[in-house]
């Protein structure tokens, strides 16, 4: 029962590669993949190697998730989402302020691209209120929430407290949830955090753990703590 909820808890965590460099970037992969599904790529790494970065952690067996936040005239996004699809991440996001007809071009641009490429279509997400935002009120939640489904995103990006909102309004949107914080680490520029655990038990779909692994001196082993808590919550949940 143990193994069967560590390998659960790895399959619902992510690590954030924020960094410039392809070669750190795979170190730190390396190391964490054990206890780790999902390699998160965002601007800092894209800007630097690009698709380079997609296919070395593919390659070294870890789901990607593309974190771009896509937001502009929906022809721009839908043609980006398309280039997007092609590259094999398995999750991608688009910022949901950019309203329906931006989200549908992005579905419909992720989806082409992964028929083109021969792969499977990412999930879409759309993100709600970035965790540096203080307040996230639930009716904005709910709008953008309501604004992913109707464009056929898959999921949504949002803080771990705001899970609850987001499911009661759209129970089929899967949550993914930055702003982790193990108990006693700096919260650094996120102001509205949860422990891994706490994501867990509020039912978080892709947990996102960034400096609290890569900043520490063993990401190895902090990704193995970071497993063994969210494997002990998932223990405590109802069957």
């Amino acid at each position: 029962m143990a193994e069967e909820r560590s390998s659960a808890a790895r399959e619902r965590l992510a690590v954030v590669l924020d960094t410039d460099d392809l070669v750190a970037a795979m170190r730190i992969a390396k190391s964490v993949q054990p206890h780790i599904s999902t390699a998160k790529v965002g601007l800092e790494l894209y800007s630097a190697v690009g698709p380079d970065a997609i296919a070395a952690l593919t390659d070294l067996g870890m789901d990607v998730f593309i974190d771009l936040k896509l937001h502009d005239i929906p022809t721009t996004v839908g043609r980006a989402a398309r280039v997007l699809g092609a590259q094999g991440a398995r999750w991608v996001n688009a910022h949901a302020a950019g309203g329906t007809d931006m989200l549908r071009a992005f579905v419909e641009g992720l989806v082409q691209g992964a028929e083109d490429a021969g792969l499977p279509a990412p999930v879409a997400l759309a993100v709600t209120v970035l965790t540096s935002e203080h307040d996230a009120p639930t009716s904005l939640l709910v709008e953008r929430a309501g604004l992913a489904a109707a464009s056929g995103c898959g999921g949504v990006v949002c803080a771990a407290a705001d899970i609850a909102i987001i499911r009661h309004a759209e129970p089929e949107l899967r949550c993914v949830t930055p702003g982790i914080r193990p108990a006693g680490t700096p919260h650094d520029d996120q102001v509205r955090v949860a422990t891994p655990a706490q994501a867990a038990h509020a039912g978080s779909d892709l947990i996102v753990v960034g400096r609290a692994i890569t900043a520490s001196g063993d990401p190895g082993a902090a990704a193995a703590a970071v497993e063994s808590e969210v494997a002990h919550a998932l223990g405590q949940l109802p069957a």
